[in-house]
This record gives structure tokens, sequence and C-alpha cells, in this order.
């Protein structure tokens, strides 16, 4: 257990033994990013294999988003209580034996349960390894550095998942894709006790159950009913789901306020830096999440590409990316995150200018480089607002405070692709113009979606094939480009927002400065 009393210097720098613990540390983030990809690429063989419905399909999907984002705020607070290390250690066995488990699976049942295991573990590594960083560098500019490379890992692997996935997939049996899962793990569990430090808070009491159950019940029901909107659209199954969400979320909220050791410490809110750099987060991934999402699907649908050559055409975004991860928390150490933060998401919304210049039958190339724009100027949104919330909480809150970070995240993804996924479908179903003489299933499939449109296309012969095509994807790339620009509209309100909310909290630099200066911790809210 560490000491919480703050030191009595200035902040101390990061060793050998801290860089190599981030290494640790980045392999399972990359993993719980890659895994969500590598399972849409193996859904069609493995449900060949073990004759899994239509239903069955959607839960192996689901459980594992399910499972973790309804999880994470009781994670990071388990992990606070009884040490980060000994949570991160439990959770990387338990995602080594669930990836195991359903890579061997012999029914839909056994594989629906193990990927509910793998979501429960994968809830316990983000929040973990986010507050051990905090706790690893407490100098604001190596802290800044780790979260720039932590982040880096954590998106790439939402891009490398379908090469790593395809090659796999290609050459092994589907249960392949998920044994990528164990060696990370082992290396976490034989290194982690070696570089990873240990931390709890010694003042916590016990953990409250029916603060679980209503964290749970909020994030689960809201998320499953934004997945189901923009899925199906506003139906009123999925309307009552996040309303009765957001009904437990206020009773969540009222019981935290009452114990005298909450689940969730919203004291935390008090700080102005943390709200604002959560809410930049959260209005920052609802956007560029969902255009990522509609990019993928604009790669595959309207350009052709398969998984593996579509995340290869992603390779440039990556690239765009680690550089911006790179340079944030460098910017970040001369000037006001609120500056950079803001500039960083109006050169994003650039990018989705860009992305709207990108036509059907064309290269791919123009789309790429509007996304790698977007991605570049994304970096420090990610991290320099991560470092905020991170570095605005007190050390022994750490884990509740990555928690809440990886909360917003899920919540603003699943928000972003229903609400603009319901404006994307509206332009698309109006757009399309279909010409006479095409089958009546056809045309209802390409009505629905595009994705349909291609199922559909098939299975005719290839002048009503292409007929069928053809005004489809025109029509997605009306909703495409409709997609992007609300997004562009919405990042350069967001930056406004930022800019001004954000604008009292120091460069990195000086904040350390500060702080040496007086001969305490860097816990002046810095950027990184």
């Amino acid at each position: 257990m560490s000491d919480t009393s703050p030191p009595s210097g200035p902040a101390p720098r990061a060793g050998r033994k801290e860089w190599i613990g981030l290494a640790v540390l980045a392999l399972p983030t990359l993993l719980v990013s890659i895994d969500v990809f590598v399972m849409l690429l193996a859904l069609p063989s493995l449900s060949e294999d073990l004759h899994a419905s239509g239903v069955q399909q959607l839960w192996i999907t689901d459980i594992y988003s399910f499972m973790l984002a309804g999880l994470l705020v009781t994670m990071g607070s388990i992990g606070d209580r009884i040490g980060r290390r000994r949570l991160l250690l439990i959770g990387a066995g338990a995602f080594g034996l669930a990836s195991a488990a359903s890579a061997y699976a012999v029914s839909p049942e056994m594989l629906i349960a193990s990927r509910a295991l793998l979501g429960v573990a994968g809830a316990t590594l983000a929040p973990g390894t986010l507050s051990l960083i905090t706790t690893m560098f407490q100098d604001a500019k190596q802290r800044g550095a780790a979260f720039g490379i932590w982040g880096a890992c954590f998106s790439a692997g939402a891009i490398i998942g379908p090469i790593i996935g395809g090659t796999m997939l290609d050459h092994f049996w589907w249960g392949s894709a998920f044994l990528l899962g164990v060696p990370p793990m082992v290396l976490l569990l034989v290194l982690g006790p070696v570089y990873l430090p240990e931390f709890r808070n010694p003042e916590s009491g016990r953990l409250d159950l029916i603060s679980v159950v209503e964290s749970m019940a909020a994030v689960l029901l809201a998320i499953w009913g934004l997945k189901e909107i923009a899925k199906d659209g506003w139906e009123p199954a999925s309307i009552a789901a996040v309303l009765v969400g957001i009904g437990f979320g206020i009773l969540f909220v009222h019981r935290q306020r009452r114990l005298a050791d909450p689940l969730l410490d919203l004291s935390l809110f008090g700080n102005r830096a943390f709200s604002a750099a959560l809410v930049s987060l959260f209005l920052g991934t609802m956007l560029t999440g969902a255009v990522m999402f509609f990019v993928t699907q604009t790669l595959q649908l309207v350009y052709g590409r398969d998984p593996l050559h579509a995340g290869l055409w992603m390779l440039p975004a990556i690239l765009a990316n680690t550089i911006s991860f790179g340079v944030s928390p460098k910017l970040g150490q001369h000037l006001r995150p609120a500056y950079v933060i803001s500039g960083g998401l109006v050169l994003a919304a650039v990018g989705m200018l860009v992305i709207t210049m990108a036509e059907p039958g064309s290269s791919p190339g123009v789309l790429i480089t509007g996304f790698a724009i977007v991605f570049l100027g994304s970096g420090p949104m990610v991290t320099l607002g991560m470092g905020l919330v991170m570095g605005s909480a007190p050390q022994e809150k750490a884990g509740s405070a990555a928690a809440l970070n990886e909360t917003s995240g899920q919540l603003g993804f699943a928000l972003g692709i229903a609400a603009l996924g319901s404006i994307g479908t509206a332009v698309y179903r109006g757009a399309l113009d279909l010409p006479d003489g095409l089958p009546a299933d056809a045309v209802r499939a390409a009505k629905d979606s595009l994705a349909g449109a291609t199922e559909a296309a098939g299975s005719l012969s290839g002048q009503l094939a292409q007929a069928l095509l053809a005004p489809a994807r025109a029509a997605f790339a009306d909703e495409l480009h409709t997609v992007v620009t609300v997004s562009g509209v919405l990042l350069v309100a967001t930056a406004i927002l930022v800019s001004s909310l954000l604008r009292h909290v120091p460069p990195t630099g000086q904040a350390a400065a500060e702080s040496a200066a007086e001969g305490t911790d860097d816990s002046v809210p810095a950027a990184g």
C-alpha cells in the first residue's frame, strides 16, 4: 500500500522501471480495443460452426461491451479499495481464461457466457491502467507523454483489429482470433508484480451493493437503448430503456450524496477542470467516434474493401493519431490546454470538411485524408483532456476518475452512433432514388440500408445489381456528407465551449514550475 500523503518537494520523475511498466500496461489496453473488431470478423464463421441463431449472434456480439460499460464505475471504485495492481492482475487472469474459453466454445451459450466474463475482466483493465499511470508518473510532463502512449494504443487497436483479426481468420479457425488475448495477459501476470506499483485508499469503506446495481442498470439500459435506436430507429422500447436508465442514474446520484463512503465520489465534479475535461471528452468521442464508424462503413460498402484492406486504408489515420498523441503533451507544456484542445477540434472539423469531398466511384484517398486530419486534430482532446481528468482527482480517487473517463467515452460513442445514425438514415432514405424494374425484396432491403442493398445485390444479375447499388451508394454518400457536416459544426461549437471552460487552466510547464516553487506535488490541474 502506498502512502497517500503529499510529497514535501517537487513531484518525483519516473525512471526506467516506470517506463517498462507503461509498456506492460500498453498491451492489455491495445487488446481491449481490438477485441470488438475481432469479434465482428469472426462472427460469420463461428455462427455457422456453432449453429447460433440471430438472437444468439446479437448477444455474442453485444454482451462484451454491455458488461464492460456497466461495470467500469464499480471496478474503478473496487480498485481504489482493494488495490489497483491487485484488481488489474485479477482482471488479466480472468481475461486470459475467458479468451481461451471463447476460442474453444462448443455452443452459443458457452460463447455468450465467456464473452460476458471477458467484459467483466475488461472493465478492470481500462480504469486500472489509467489509475496506475497516474501513480507511476507524478511529474505532469511525463504523465502527459504516458497518457499519449496509452491513448495511441487504445485508438490503434480500433483500427488494426480488422488487420490482425483478418490475418488470423485467413490462416486459422475462428477461435484463433480470441487466443490473441492470452499471451499479453500472461505477460502482464508475470511482469506486473515486478514493474507495477500497488496503491489503494486506506480510508475506503465497504462496497455499497445497491449503488453497484443502480450504476449498472443506469449504464446498461442507456447504452442498450441507444444501440437499439441506432439499429431500428426511435422505437418505444428503445426510448423507454434510455429513460429508465436515466431514472436509475438519478437514483444513483441521490444515493451517492447520502453515503459516507460512496461508490462514486461526486465531489470530483466540483473541480471545474475535471468537469469541463470530462464534458469535452464526452462530446468529442460522440462526434469523432461516430464519424469513424461511418468511414469504416464507407470503405467497405461504397468502395468495396474487405475488413482487412479497409483496416490497411486506415493506417494513415493511425500514423496521424500517433503523431498527435506525441506532440499534444509537448504543446500543453507551453500553451494553455484550452487553446490546444480547441485548436485540435477545429482542425478535426476541417478534416470533416475534406470528407465531404469524397464521392463514390473515386479513390478512397480523399476520404482517408480527411479522416487522418480528424484523427490528427482529436489527439489533444484525448491526451490533454485525459490528463486534466486524472490530474484533477486526488490520488486515492484516481480509479474512480479513470472509470468516469472511460464511461463517458462509452456513452458518448453510443449516443453519437444513435443520434448521428438516425440523422444519416433519414437522409439516406430521402435521397435514395431506385429505378423501376427491381425485385420488391431488393427494393425493401435497399430502403433499409446500404448494407441491405449490398446483401440483396449478391443475389441479382450484374446489370440489376449495379442498378440497385449505384443509387444506394450515392444516397449513402449523401448520408456520410450530412453526418460529417453536422459533426464538424458541433466540433467547432465544442471547441468554443472548451476554450471558455478551461481557459483558467495553466500550461503543464507553468503548473509544474509553480508546484515545485511551492514545495508541493503537481496537484494543480494540468493538462498532462
